[in-house]
């Protein structure tokens, strides 16, 4: 950024007295931006991306991370099973909660043993071995 005087100001004391100017590299941006578009759509292209991934990819907003998980939920209704769905802000969630107090709310609310160890994993308590027998359904 480069601050250029305006002309014609009969003082310069005032911030309004100048004039930011931005240099952009605008052909680099444009080469950066073509580059990150063509390796995006090969990913998708070619199945290198997982279809779950909805950040960082073209046409795979947040909204389309909601629409997805809607879809899945109202999916589980559909076959009659019971779907839950917790939403957080991990950053400021976690150093304000009672662990303890979530590890034992998640056990009594019915989460599989797997989803209870990863947030304690998570939070760095003792995490149970699960054998993936016990997981399968």
């Amino acid at each position: 950024m480069v601050i250029i005087l305006k002309p014609g100001k009969p003082s310069y004391s005032a911030p309004k007295a100048f004039r930011p100017i931005a240099l952009l590299n605008t052909v680099g941006k444009l080469i950066k931006k073509m580059l990150s578009n063509h390796i995006q759509h090969d990913m998708i292209t070619y199945n290198i991306v997982d279809p779950n991934q909805f950040g960082g990819i073209c046409q795979r907003s947040t909204k389309n991370a909601g629409l997805h998980l809607t879809h899945l939920v109202r999916t589980g209704w559909a076959r009659g099973l019971k779907t839950s769905v917790i939403a957080f802000d991990i950053a400021q969630f976690f150093p304000s909660i009672n662990h303890d107090a979530l590890m034992a709310i998640l056990r009594k609310q019915g989460f599989p043993p797997l989803v209870v160890n990863f947030f304690a994993s998570y939070l760095g308590r003792k995490v149970h071995v699960i054998h993936v027998e016990h997981l399968c359904v």
